[in-house]
């Protein structure tokens, strides 16, 4: 029997124990494979073909097969090729997490409810929301990717879910607890850094990787150049002169290339955690982060009354959302503001009632004039 126009056939191919099916698509003829020798489920398989291309959900047999390891390798490529600072931490995301999960299955195959699964698996792994965050942002970039390669390698993205983060910063550097912590290792380099973190709350990799023309002494400026920092911004900052101090002794000597904090070795400083943990118990914070600097700084040029929205340029905090997670005020900071109420609001009502006791003591004066005779006034004599 002839078959309609647009309805597709079914038929057998040489060599193939299988069935296979064909239909066209603006023009296009598709031939796939049905996996199967029988006819009534050949001709399901065609019929839901069909019924793709009329509610134009149709994606193709090719579209269908990309696993999501294909995106994953687009993506570690993507950070490669364009020098993302975080690209091993993106690769070890997928490595580490997404790839267990997801790793073999079809892109096609990532539905919301998968994505849920994954969610309430890490969440047992007692994952923090943020960690989940950047994962799923990770696996939301691979398909995005696919989208965009040419040809596309998916078609559409699932809804991914964005989960409530608690990542307000912690932690306070007060200048006491600073004094006693470099008191600690007074080295040179570890003194310069500390100073540097507290009063600009700059990266730790950002001042790590500066090198000694960042540094110009005669004009008292210290220079992040554009692509060195996280958000790629360069930055161009004023010394204090503790800061001035200390820099200028870092690279005296030192050759254009060197870094500007090294040891006494000269060697490049790359990690000093123990140095840090042990220097923060003896100050007596034990659980401060060298990144809780930043929030310090912040705290610092807000308290000297600094805008806002310089202090976010000085620190490289380019959006608002992400500088508020730093809640730079501080515990002694409220305190404070609640005195400083508290003696305004004394100051309101001393003032209240000494407006009230002159208002008093005015009309008791009325009423003792309203009370003295009237005294008449001696007329004048007329020629």
């Amino acid at each position: 029997m002839k078959r309609t126009r647009g309805s597709g056939s079914i038929y057998s191919r040489p060599g193939s124990p299988v069935l296979w099916i064909k239909y066209y698509r603006h023009g296009r003829a598709f031939r796939e494979s049905t996996g199967t020798t029988d006819e009534k489920k050949a001709q399901k398989k065609l019929n839901t073909r069909l019924a793709e291309i009329n509610q134009s959900t149709f994606m193709g047999p090719q579209l269908e097969r990309t696993k999501v390891d294909e995106l994953a390798e687009m993506f570690v490529r993507d950070y490669r090729i364009n020098g993302r600072k975080s690209g091993s931490d993106a690769e070890a995301r997928w490595k580490l997490h997404l790839k267990p999960f997801f790793g073999g299955m079809r892109a096609i195959d990532v539905t919301s409810e998968q994505l849920a699964r994954y969610v309430d698996k890490r969440q047992q792994e007692e994952a923090a929301n943020a960690t989940i965050n950047r994962e799923l942002a990770a696996l939301k970039r691979m398909f995005r990717l696919g989208q965009q390669s040419t040809p596309p390698k998916v078609v559409r993205t699932p809804k991914f879910p964005k989960l409530a983060e608690n990542n307000v910063r912690k932690g306070f550097l007060e200048d006491g607890q600073y004094r006693t912590l470099i008191e600690y290792y007074p080295e040179l380099w570890f003194r310069a850094l500390v100073e540097c973190g507290r009063t600009y709350g700059w990266r730790i990799s950002e001042l790590l990787n500066m090198r000694v023309p960042q540094v110009d002494v005669s004009q008292r400026v210290i220079r992040l150049e554009p692509g060195t920092t996280k958000n790629r911004d360069g930055r161009e900052v004023l010394m204090t002169d503790t800061v001035h101090l200390l820099l200028s002794a870092l690279i005296e000597g030192k050759n254009a290339d060197d870094y500007v904090f090294t040891r006494k070795n000269g060697k490049p400083v790359r990690d000093f955690r123990g140095t840090w943990r042990k220097a923060c118990a003896h100050a007596g914070v034990p659980d401060l982060l060298f990144h809780d600097l930043r929030r310090t700084g912040a705290r610092n040029l807000r308290r000297a009354g600094i805008a806002e929205g310089v202090i976010m340029k000085i620190g490289g905090w380019r959006t608002r959302s992400v500088f508020e997670r730093y809640a730079i005020v501080s515990r002694s900071d409220m305190n404070e503001a609640i005195l400083k109420l508290q003696d305004s609001e004394k100051r309101a009502e001393q003032e209240r009632q000494q407006a009230e006791e002159e208002k008093n003591q005015t009309q008791a004066q009325d009423g003792h004039n309203e009370d003295v005779p009237h005294q008449p006034t001696a007329s004048r004599a007329v020629n």
